[in-house]
C-alpha cells in the first residue's frame, strides 16, 4: 500500500496526468503550447506543475539558446514508463461514463 501512496502522491493533482498525457503525444512543447492544450489550466499552475514533474524526473526541461529564451519540455525515459497506465485510466473512465451516464465520451 505504500508504493500507491507514494504513486498517488506524486501524481496527485488535477493536472499532472493531463500534463504528462499532451507530452506523451506531443514530444516537445514550449509552455505556451502546453498552456493552449490544456484547456482551463492558468500559467502559474502550469509552471508549478511542472516544475513538481521535473523534480521527480517524469518531465525534462530545456533551455533553448534563442531570443528571447524559449523553454521546450518533453517527457523522459522514465515519464513515458506512465504511458499504459495512462491509456488504461483514460479506457477505465470512458466505461465508467458509459456505465454510470450511458454516454459514450
Amino acid at each position: 500500500m505504500q508504493a500507491i501512496s507514494d504513486a498517488m502522491s506524486l501524481l496527485s493533482g488535477k493536472w499532472k496526468f493531463h500534463i504528462l498525457g499532451t507530452l506523451i503525444e506531443g514530444n516537445k512543447l514550449g509552455f505556451m503550447d502546453l498552456l493552449r492544450e490544456i484547456d482551463g489550466i492558468g500559467t502559474k499552475m502550469l509552471s508549478k506543475e511542472l516544475q513538481d514533474l521535473e523534480i521527480n524526473n517524469l518531465v525534462s526541461r530545456t533551455v533553448m539558446n534563442t531570443k528571447p529564451i524559449t523553454v521546450e519540455y518533453s517527457i523522459t525515459k522514465y515519464g513515458r514508463t506512465l504511458s499504459p497506465l495512462i491509456d488504461e485510466l483514460a479506457k477505465w473512465g470512458v466505461e465508467y461514463r458509459k456505465s454510470v451516464f450511458g454516454k459514450n465520451e
